[in-house]
């Protein structure tokens, strides 16, 4: 097999695949993926249409990965005549671009069609993007727009069966329909309907319990007021016969005072007492069923001897034996295994009356036969979907692959999909912005890029992002934290922006030329900040003291304090020590003029001693200043190094710079005097001169008496 013949070109410190052509779409998939730019990629957060991101991923992670970029680009090739088209960026598909000898390639072909025909345009030979988009929004809109799904909103007519599609899904859970609104599907409409006839089931059962009561409610009211209390009535028989057995047990088996006492610590209501037993316990004893009563179950007693025991044992029972109540209990076990039977589900207790009304109603039916109907829209609804793929993909994979094959888009300043827009701050405007979900996290990674970075907080009409932005080129003096800015991001909007993390690097050689006498500088002016500021503690501290001492000496005191006089030993100190300095400068100073027509090596020389391993370092990282970490960061998956070197940093961080053709008007009527100025440089020409004169530079244009005389050996001296 042939290989396709690829071209690239050199960017970012890698080679790179140009893509331009639709047959370079076509064998995206063959090309080694070691050559490519980037393996994956986040669908949000990056300048890139996300519905086209969405249709690519097809695991729906979140991520466009690179199997899933050439399957898209496979699929794409395969349904028109010519790839070509795919380069054209254009949102419109001509209706011949279309394959009709596929099935897929004939469905869409037929679908464009009908989708014309439906707009009142039939006989043109494109379809747009808007045209699929526009027939897609209006089959959502309609009652029956393909997805199988019933919303009971757009069946105004029939407000019964809106509510019932309501209770079902209420119940029995929804769907998001194809219209980006809730509604039934068929799942749920056989759940309903079976849970229904389950139910309709269980109460024709209930014809055949073999209670002892005849008329099925009364026997259904008698079992239920059993289980009410069944558990507390065998509670106190066993607490009885336990007694019986043993009379040692009656009083551990009764409430104790300590109980009671404790019970009315706090508020008593009608449940307080419902953990006592039933009644008095009495070895072998009955149970009351009117009278001595825990209060806590009066109610359910009542109903239990008007429901149960009444019908069963005779309206004058008033009490009740261990025997009677397993009798009892036999006699009702049918009725209770039957409403123990009643079908679990979401419908909870239905009446019969409710049950065949639903059955008999034909609701089911119904509902079904809607579901049908949509259902035979649900092919036309793909293949419009399929459509609006393609001309997606049509419009939108060559930009794709420029920033994710390759990195074009990048590198010819056409604005790459993970630029977020540009800071403005500082002076100067930052292109190489990156929206961050996490700065702390981000600039874990970025840091490892050598790249300037600095992380702002941006706001605007009550919305927040975070970006970060890489200052490539320029000074770096100002940029502190809480520096103000403002972002504009890729459709204009201004955002305003704080700068609230800064992670420092180099961003040029000369700017490491120059940073160590910066530093040098701050330095000094801070330790002169601190002397001066302790100093002036120190003045304020003693004249406040000397002020309280004059308040409160008398007069009288104050005439006969002796005057300070000068310290002549002082004096000679001060003098001993300004001589030693002047001695040591004027010596460091014969030793350097010593030195020559080398002076200018020397001075170099000290140049680099103090701003060499600045630039060194400098030149290190700037050789290492990477696109990759500030991707990977985001979510990018970055395949090459994409460096970052010199001429690309000035590009991306611009200073600001009159026009060229600007008429300047250079007189500042605030500009600081000059004088001193003036000053500096004449003693600066005074120095040069002198320094000219001593190593004989200008003697060939000095008049004989100031010229040097040449020393006189020691062979010619008389």
């Amino acid at each position: 097999m042939q290989q396709y013949a690829w071209q690239f070109f050199r960017a970012g410190g890698v080679d790179q695949v140009s893509i331009r052509t639709g047959q370079d779409i076509a064998h995206i998939g063959e090309l080694d993926q070691k050559l490519w730019v980037a393996l994956a990629c986040p669908t949000r957060g990056i300048e890139f249409d996300s519905a086209t991101l969405d249709l690519i991923d097809l695991d729906k992670d979140g991520r466009i990965r690179a199997p899933e970029l050439v399957q898209a680009c496979q699929w794409a090739v395969a349904q028109v005549v010519d790839p070509e088209v795919l380069a054209s960026g254009s949102d419109v598909l001509q209706m011949a671009s279309l394959r009709s000898d596929t099935e897929e390639g004939a469905a869409l072909l037929a679908e464009a069609g009908r989708i014309l025909r439906l707009a009142g345009r039939a006989g043109e030979t494109a379809v747009t993007l808007a045209d699929v988009q526009q027939r897609l929004a209006s089959l959502h809109a309609m009652p029956f727009n393909g997805d199988g799904l019933i919303n009971p909103l757009t069946l105004p007519d029939a407000p019964a069966l809106s509510a019932l599609v309501s209770r079902i899904m209420a119940l029995y859970g929804s769907a998001p329909g194809s219209d980006g609104q809730p509604g039934m599907g068929r799942p749920a409409l056989d759940a309903f309907f079976a849970d229904v006839r389950a139910i309709q089931a269980w109460h024709e059962q209930g014809q055949e319990h073999r209670c002892v009561l005849t008329q099925r409610e009364q026997a259904v009211a008698a079992a239920q007021a059993l289980n009410a209390v069944q558990a507390k009535v065998e509670d106190f028989f066993a607490r009885t016969r336990l007694a019986a057995f043993d009379a040692k047990a009656l009083v551990p088996l009764s409430p104790s005072v300590e109980g009671y006492a404790a019970l009315g610590q706090g508020l008593l209501g009608s449940d307080s007492a419902a953990a006592l037993p039933l009644a008095s316990i009495v070895a072998g004893g009955d149970l009351p069923l009117t009278q001595g009563l825990n209060p806590a179950w009066t109610q359910a007693m009542q109903a239990f001897r008007s429901q149960a025991v009444a019908p069963l044992l005779g309206a004058d029972t008033h009490t009740l034996s261990a025997a009677q109540w397993d009798a009892l209990q036999a006699q009702l076990a049918p009725c209770q295994a039957w409403l123990a039977a009643y079908p679990a589900s979401q419908l909870g207790d239905m009446p019969l009356a409710e049950v065949q009304a639903l059955l008999e109603s034909g609701a089911e039916a119904q509902l079904q036969q809607l579901i049908a109907h949509d259902e035979d829209e649900i092919q036309h609804s793909l293949h419009a979907v399929r459509l609006e793929k393609l001309i997606r993909f049509q419009r939108d994979l060559l930009k794709l692959l420029h920033n994710f094959v390759s990195f074009s888009d990048f590198y010819r300043r056409e604005g790459a999909a993970f630029q977020a827009g540009t800071l403005f701050l500082d002076g100067r405007s930052c292109e190489l912005t990156v929206d961050v979900g996490d700065a702390a996290s981000h600039a874990t990674l970025a840091g490892l890029a050598k790249v300037y970075l600095a992380y702002c907080d941006c706001r605007r009409n009550g919305q927040k992002r975070s970006i970060v932005a890489a200052f490539t080129a320029g000074d770096v003096d100002f940029l502190l934290v809480g520096r103000n800015g403002v972002f504009y991001d890729r459709q204009g909007n201004d955002w305003d922006a704080t700068i609230s993390k800064i992670i420092e690097n180099p961003t040029s050689i000369g700017q490491a030329f120059s940073a160590p006498y910066k530093k040098f500088l701050r330095m000094i002016e801070e330790q002169v900040a601190k002397r001066a500021a302790a100093q002036d503690a120190g003045v304020t501290a003693g004249l406040a003291t000397q002020a309280q001492t004059l308040v409160n000496t008398p007069a009288a005191a104050v005439a006969a304090v002796p005057a300070r006089k000068t310290d002549v030993g002082t004096v000679a100190a001060i003098g001993v020590a300004l001589g030693s300095l002047s001695a040591v400068a004027v010596g460091i100073f014969g030793k350097f003029i010593e030195l020559g027509p080398w002076i200018p090596i020397a001075l170099l020389g000290l140049v680099l001693a103090i701003s060499g391993p600045s630039m060194l370092i400098a030149w290190l990282k700037l050789r290492q200043r990477s696109l990759g970490p500030i991707l990977d960061a985001s979510g990018w998956a970055i395949n090459g190094r994409m460096n970052i070197n010199l001429r690309l940093g000035r590009s991306l961080s611009q200073t600001a710079k009159v026009p060229a053709k600007a008429a300047r008007m250079l007189a500042d009527p605030y500009a600081d005097p000059r004088s001193g100025r003036w000053i500096a440089g004449a003693l600066a020409l005074v120095l040069l001169l002198a320094l000219a004169w001593r190593l004989h530079w200008v003697d060939g244009l000095l008049p004989t008496a100031w010229q040097h005389m040449a020393p006189v050996s020691a062979a010619t001296a008389p």
